[in-house]
């Protein structure tokens, strides 16, 4: 098996876990593949089983080991997203809705992966685009007021239909994966994995009325800039892509199969919310 990996920002929570990947690897008889930047992160060497980049990856990965939060496994995701390649998170983050397993349970899942113990979940994604200009975000795309600027007012058609404009500082349009993320903190329903569609939900919106909606599949959703003078950033998973001008226009579409996610058997979408979301419920 060849694996490659990638870790979030501080190595001093990640570099002995990835020692400790290293050590698991080499008795799996796996390869693993490191790129420059993780190279100089956590200060490897050559060894057996250890690949240290200079250019581009080898072909032929089997799988990519994510330590880190949401962001370091959609970082995975998004380098693998059409290929097929499953991505294996480790959380190291805050939340890590995403992950396959805690970071207490590395070693013992690192040893679980090399043996392919793990089941496949295929993601969806949405398709981005702003004219000539495209991207695709497995968790969400985010249209956003600039810092400084006046409250935007952004209308959202479907199809030919536009469903309204609404003063705002902004909104989301989310996969099922990602609806757990910015589209929760706007007050967006949860969707299910396994749900096909989108769900666009609004970012303090100044309006009574404004309510999240839910896209089917096979409608082309559409956001227009309709400020005065004020610009909106479009953001890609996190990832400001461009800036969308007074008059504007950003189409969005669901798409199959864009991620590929690690699962250990037995871990459901329900046990998982319950564990990452349900705790502050059950306090007394």
């Amino acid at each position: 098996m060849v694996a490659t990996v990638v870790t979030h920002r501080r190595p001093d929570e990640t570099t002995p876990a990835v020692l400790e990947l290293i050590e698991v690897a080499r008795q799996a008889r796996a390869q693993l593949v490191f790129d420059p930047l993780e190279v100089e992160k956590h200060g490897l060497r050559p060894a057996d089983g250890v690949v240290l980049l200079a250019e581009d990856e080898p072909m032929g990965v089997d799988l990519c080991f994510a330590l880190g939060g949401d962001g370091t496994i959609l970082r995975g995701l998004r380098r693998y997203a059409g290929t097929g390649v499953p991505v294996f998170g480790v959380n190291y983050g805050e939340v890590g809705f995403l992950a396959t397993v805690e970071r207490e349970e590395a070693r013992t899942a690192f040893a679980r992966a090399f043996a392919r113990e793990f089941d496949v979940l295929a993601l969806p994604g949405i398709a981005v685009r702003v004219g000539e200009r495209e991207w695709t975000a497995i968790n969400d795309v985010s249209v956003e007021r600039q810092h400084g600027q006046r409250v935007a007012t952004l209308a959202y058609l479907v199809g030919a239909d536009e469903i309204g404009s609404v003063r705002c500082d902004g909104l989301v349009v989310a996969t099922p994966a990602g609806s757990t993320g910015y589209n929760l903190a706007n007050g967006g329903p949860v969707m299910a994995w396994g749900v096909e569609g989108m769900v666009v939900s609004f970012i303090a919106p100044h309006s009574l009325t404004a309510r999240a909606l839910v896209v089917a599949p096979g409608d082309t959703l559409a956001i227009e800039n309709r400020s005065d003078d004020e610009p909106v950033d479009v953001v890609v998973d996190g990832r400001p892509v461009t800036v969308l001008e007074s008059g504007g226009r950003l189409e969005t579409r669901f798409v199959d199969n864009q991620g590929t996610l690690a699962q250990l058997a037995g871990v459901s979408f329900y046990g998982r919310l319950h564990e990452k979301f349900g705790r502050l419920a059950t306090l007394r």
